[in-house]
């Protein structure tokens, strides 16, 4: 390609989910409903954790920096999207564009991560009853959390500043709704062959050990609920990991998903569409997931709502 059609961008174009003038209304309010139930369904979550002390086991530990993780994860990604929507525009800056692609990166990480911890938790509540507290104590689990952290944050650092090295085109559309890496790389004028690299490394570390560890510990799981002699004992130790099991099915069954469609649908923003899922319905769908058959949660939700009500 011509170097004179190369240049530093200043911005890209999201193309968003559809074109259509007459649907941006309706995306726009969808959207907009959809992040408000998840921040407030999430924060709910940590206020209800935070505030009751029976909440304050390893389990809904991790389920508090989840719930804050996902807040942050449609954070990075909604508003700019309904900036767009409302204002007819398709603009993000190069620099804001950047911003995003890590942060998005960090916080889907970060959501693995939680999720593989959040497995260990429930393999060591069932397997290790009689060991739980000694095992799962308030160190260990600040020290997952630190990590977890840690970890989401300084490796999604090496794919995101070598795409600073990259030069794109002029008028460069990315056919999503949020500036995704793989979407961005492909947009890219010069030699991406390192960023694939470095993309792909950093899914299959990130992405296929964390649920090598979650299958392996819900094998020993379900091996052990089916040593027990007692229909109780059973029928105890399933809803615990219930609401964790539907959530990691959703998790990984739309990055499945994701990539499929991808990789052989030739539509570009079929995949966009398919992002939806993990973006924004998951995060929304979360709180409810893990509140629908746990009394405890349930019972510190109401009392916290009643308390604030009672407040106001």
């Amino acid at each position: 390609m011509d170097a004179g059609n190369q240049t530093w961008v200043l911005e890209f174009l999201l193309l968003g989910l559809s074109e259509d003038p007459e649907l941006q209304p309706l995306l726009f309010g969808l959207f907009l409903s959809m992040y408000l139930v998840s921040v407030l369904g999430n924060l709910l979550i940590i206020l209800a954790v935070s505030s009751d002390s029976r909440l304050h086991t390893p389990m809904y530990f991790f389920l508090s920096h989840l719930s804050f993780s996902d807040i942050c994860y449609s954070s990075t990604i909604v508003p700019q999207m309904l900036v767009n929507i409302q204002t007819v525009s398709k603009a993000i800056t190069y620099a804001d564009c950047i911003t995003q692609m890590y942060f998005s990166i960090v916080f889907l990480c970060l959501d693995n991560l939680l999720l593989t911890v959040m497995a260990y938790d429930r393999f060591v509540a069932i397997c290790h009853p009689l060991h739980y507290r000694i095992m799962m104590n308030p160190l260990l689990c600040g020290l997952l959390a630190l990590v977890s952290w840690s970890v989401s944050i300084l490796f999604p650092l090496i794919p995101c500043l070598m795409a600073l090295h990259l030069s794109f085109c002029t008028h460069t559309e990315i056919p999503h709704f949020f500036c995704e890496l793989a979407e961005v790389l492909k947009s890219a004028c010069s030699d991406a062959l390192n960023n694939y690299i470095a993309l792909y490394s950093l899914t299959g570390l990130l992405g296929i050990i964390p649920l090598t560890g979650i299958l392996y510990s819900y094998s020993k799981i379900l091996s052990s609920i089916l040593k027990m002699s007692s229909a109780e004992g059973k029928y105890k130790a399933f809803p615990t990991c219930g609401s964790h099991l539907v959530v990691i099915s959703l998790f990984y069954g739309t990055g499945l998903g994701v990539y499929l469609s991808s990789a052989f649908s030739p539509p570009p923003q079929r995949g966009a569409v398919a992002s939806v899922m993990y973006t924004v319905v998951i995060p929304m769908l979360n709180p409810f997931i893990y509140s629908l058959r746990n009394r405890d949660l349930q019972g510190a939700l109401r009392k916290f709502v009643s308390r604030s009500s009672f407040l106001l």
